[in-house]
């Protein structure tokens, strides 16, 4: 089994990915067309554990019976994708962790304040929308009055949370590895390896802090530090955060990945959640150029703390 260990999670990371993917689709099933009263309509019929569901979509269009069949080709193909996975960890002798009891209270408290994460993550990036536009995107996958690059950045969040949140990912370690696959998800549709590491100097918006190129071993290192320091379990998380954010590790999505990166140590340890609520945003963002430029890292850490960590409840 040990040999096996770096297949296992690579396959994990598979399984909850494919399992956000078929979560994100707007559709589940296989379209079905009724007619009623010389009416046509259209509905999705999936089996949902040993019953039949059929559930009604709208009048029917070609426009929208064929998006209902992509989404269904898309939802098999997933489906197929995800039989492989399973097969394979069996033959691996994967047999899924128990996970302690006040673990499992934490992921339910995260899962429960999902969409308000993802909506005030969503407003310390600077995406213009609203906590019912938000709702919106995460519910259909679409909203009026957003531009589809916004629309994308909260799609990719949930993304990311609903992968972080994936009880098999919870069990794995905190990573690198990890941190990378976040990366990917909040910079799809942006970038074509939104988790490569950056080969390009950046800038820093209203700060004179110029971020050294990365180097993996040196990541690795400081990851690893931190994760084995001497220290509370929420004050690890919070030093995950602030450290990938100002390593700016990758070309872009760096706050969004840092902040998902530090909450999968947080839950999987039963240390809260930390999430920068939408009225510290101003506060936050000032503090982090200072932190930026070389202020004692010891007074961001007591303001996520004592103003962004929240606790299981």
């Amino acid at each position: 089994m040990e040999n096996n260990f770096s297949k296992i999670q690579e396959l994990l990371h598979q399984k909850a990915d494919l399992q956000a993917r078929y979560s994100l689709l707007s559709y589940h099933g296989s379209p079905e067309i009724k007619e009623v009263s010389g009416g046509k309509y259209l509905y999705m019929r999936e089996r949902v554990a040993s019953r039949k569901t059929s559930t009604y979509v709208g009048v029917y269009s070609d426009e929208l019976y064929d998006a209902l069949l992509r989404a269904s080709r898309e939802g098999r193909e997933i489906k197929k994708q995800l039989r492989r996975v399973e097969k394979e960890l069996l033959a691996l002798g994967y047999i899924r962790t128990e996970l302690p009891a006040a673990v499992l209270h934490n992921l339910d408290f995260a899962r429960a304040n999902m969409k308000m994460n993802i909506y005030e993550q969503a407003v310390l990036e600077g995406v213009a929308t609203s906590f019912p536009q938000t709702e919106e995107i995460i519910e259909n996958g679409i909203v009026s009055g957003m531009s589809a690059q916004d629309v994308q950045k909260v799609l990719n969040l949930k993304h990311a949370w609903e992968f972080i949140l994936d009880e098999d990912v919870i069990t794995s370690p905190t990573s690198f590895h990890i941190l990378r696959h976040i990366a990917k998800l909040v910079n799809e549709g942006f970038f074509a390896d939104g988790g490569r590491i950056r080969g390009v100097p950046v800038k820093i918006g209203s700060s004179s802090y110029i971020p050294p190129l990365p180097v993996e071993t040196v990541i690795l290192e400081n990851i690893d530090e931190i994760l084995n320091s001497d220290t509370a379990d929420e004050l690890k998380g919070i030093r995950l955060c602030l450290y990938c954010m100002k390593a700016q590790i990758f070309t872009d999505g760096n706050k969004r990945a840092s902040v998902i990166f530090a909450n999968h140590y947080l839950i999987s340890h039963a240390a809260g959640m930390l999430v920068i609520p939408e009225a510290e945003v101003p506060e936050f963002k000032k503090m982090l150029v200072r932190y930026y430029e070389g202020e004692d890292e010891a007074i961001i850490t007591q303001f996520l703390k004592s103003r962004c960590l929240r606790l299981a409840k």
